[in-house]
């Protein structure tokens, strides 16, 4: 039979029960212990280290896009002189008296590849002249001139804004003062532009009356 069941000495039976479940508590203290130790109270171990969350797939993805269009922009080459072909525009052929011609271009790629190319008022110039006598022209009087970096795809043709022409002659000293009008009646003018560098191909022939 077992001793620890059946308790036997010289004392009375009570005295060794005593002693024996003042054993079992301390070892029931020294494994509480042991297990604190291990495991400590309100630790969550499936709770993540913040340093561990990941960026959702979606934005990590539209993140790379951004980048990656940024890079392009960078490294898109400028667009070579023979890659352009530049074209002026006048939205009429004759004009009736006082009607104020509006004049613009037409920038097309024609190479292989997309180029970037500044078309912004900085790179563009618009010059009236009637058979030798150039009478205005648009770099003459212009105010806060701006460069704009376009990139071009090819077979895409882009349209400038057109801007108005007054009928007047032009020159750097005459942007203050009030300007000689052209002659009309049935005059003959032409409009030549370059863009970015370019000159533009042929020009744009229309009449005052």
């Amino acid at each position: 039979m077992s001793t620890l069941k059946d308790p036997v000495g010289p004392k009375d039976r009570k005295v060794y029960m005593r002693r024996r479940l003042l054993v079992l508590a301390g070892l029931v203290a020294v494994i509480a212990v042991v297990v604190l130790v291990i495991v400590k109270p309100g630790s969550d171990t499936s709770v993540r280290d913040v340093r561990e969350v990941e960026v959702p797939s979606d934005l990590a993805s539209s993140s790379t896009s951004s980048d990656s269009e940024e890079e392009s922009d960078d490294e898109m080459p400028a667009c070579a002189a023979g890659q352009l072909r530049v074209t002026p525009i006048s939205d009429k052929s004759d004009y009736a008296a006082g009607e104020l011609p509006l004049l613009s271009l037409n920038v097309e790629n024609v190479g292989k590849e997309a180029c970037a190319a500044d078309l912004g008022t900085a790179g563009m110039e618009f010059a009236v002249s009637s058979g030798d006598d150039q009478v205005w022209r648009s770099a003459d009087c212009q105010e806060n001139a701006e460069s704009l970096a376009v990139i071009l795809e090819p077979g895409k043709p882009l349209e400038s804004e057109g801007i108005q022409w007054d009928r007047t002659r032009s020159s750097p000293e005459t942007c203050d003062i009030t300007r000689d009008p052209v002659g009309a009646g049935g005059a003959s003018y032409h409009l030549r532009v370059s863009a970015a560098e370019v000159e533009g191909t042929g020009t744009a022939q229309f009449l005052l009356y």
